[in-house]
């Protein structure tokens, strides 16, 4: 009797040519082990925890110590996370360099080659990006929060976790800060030039918004709500000084508009130019 010999089944992970298939999964676990193993990446993250724990703890500390308390316009939260806005420059070099790095190393070739439908690299190094600044800020927040209200009761100008507002700034800061390190990733993708992507992110950060108000107030009033950083910027401490400022999340949904535009951009130019 003659045996007949039934082949296998090929394994769904198997590509054609024998290889694993090429996943999201699989970009994605790839571009983690890219940014666990990058000391660069490691030493940036761990400056904006120094900043957001550090600058909070000394200016709650700062303000325990006056006799006044607290700056006019000022609350025991908003003093507590002041580190959120000095902490973005670190979020904002680390998203940068999560993209740039490559480009100017020339590794991005291989990453193309191990994944040439490209778009899977982006939005592996995105969600990457995403879950490690938020998960880390977020830890960085709270830590923020309570070690500045532990200052500040010296005084009692603590703040409550229970306070309507704390549990929202708290959490705000972390998703400020996420979607900053988004639009600086998608800055760096878009322009591929790690100082020209810095730049650029400090201006809109840093620089517009603080210059803005000495324009004319007949065209200052009508846009520097809207700036992504003033927007964002709502989530943490409410009003921020605007005559006609907009709601957290609405603020929150301004700054995500600029990052997924950014985002459309930079994947365009990823399709549409070589490596």
């Amino acid at each position: 009797m003659t045996a007949t010999l039934t082949p296998a089944p090929a394994s769904p992970a198997l590509s054609r040519e024998g290889g694993l298939r090429v996943t999201q999964a699989r970009v994605v676990l790839s571009e983690w082990t890219k940014f666990r193993s990058l000391r660069s990446t490691v030493y940036t993250l761990l400056a904006a925890v120094v900043l957001m724990i550090g600058l909070g703890a000394l200016l709650s500390a700062v303000a325990a110590g006056q006799p006044n308390g607290l700056d006019a316009g000022a609350t025991a939260i908003s003093t507590s996370l002041t580190g959120t806005i000095f902490a973005q420059l670190s979020i904002g070099v680390l998203g940068v360099l999560l993209i740039t790095g490559e480009y100017s190393t020339g590794t991005i070739r291989a990453s193309l080659a191990v994944v040439p439908a490209r778009l899977p690299m982006l939005w592996a190094k995105l969600a990457v990006c995403a879950g490690a600044v938020f998960l880390t800020m977020l830890v960085s927040s709270l830590t923020a929060f309570t070690l500045g209200q532990a200052l500040l009761s010296r005084k009692h100008l603590n703040a409550s976790l229970s306070d309507p507002a704390a549990l929202r700034s708290i959490v705000g800061a972390a998703l400020y800060l996420t979607v900053a390190a988004i639009t600086a990733l998608a800055l760096g993708a878009l322009l591929r030039n790690t100082a020209a992507a810095i730049s650029t992110f400090v201006a809109v950060f840093f620089v517009i918004p603080p210059l803005a108000p000495l324009l004319p107030a007949s065209w200052s009033g009508h846009f520097v709500q809207y700036l992504p950083s003033n927007a964002g910027a709502m989530m943490l401490q409410g009003t921020y000084g605007l005559a006609h400022p907009l709601s957290p999340w609405t603020g929150f949904a301004v700054m995500c508009a600029y990052a997924l535009a950014l985002i459309g951009f930079a994947a365009w130019r990823l399709l549409r130019a070589d490596a």
